[in-house]
């Protein structure tokens, strides 16, 4: 793995994605698997998307993601949506 020191803030984010694989872990088989797959996909979008100096927006996503993982981990919730979130370009 590279040399590159990380910033706090990618380190959050890879905190956050970390959580929702170890959630996903407690969910059952099928469900792991979709979990797994949207988790993997918004994320890759975001990487894509989202503006790295947008710190705004990122610390926005990182909220919006811990209160999706402390509801994943409930075990009451056994699956996960995904919802598309626009962001303005001011």
């Amino acid at each position: 793995m590279g040399a590159s020191k990380l910033s706090g803030m990618q380190k959050q984010v890879l905190s956050l994605y970390r959580g929702f694989l170890r959630a996903a872990r407690s969910k059952p088989i099928e469900d792991r698997k979709r979990i797994e797959m949207i988790v993997s996909t918004e994320f890759r979008h975001n990487s894509k998307e989202v503006d790295r100096k947008n710190f705004q927006y990122i610390e926005y996503l990182l909220r919006l993601g811990t209160k999706q993982l402390d509801q994943l981990k409930s075990p009451d919730i056994i699956s996960l949506s995904s919802v598309k979130v626009v962001a303005s370009k001011t």
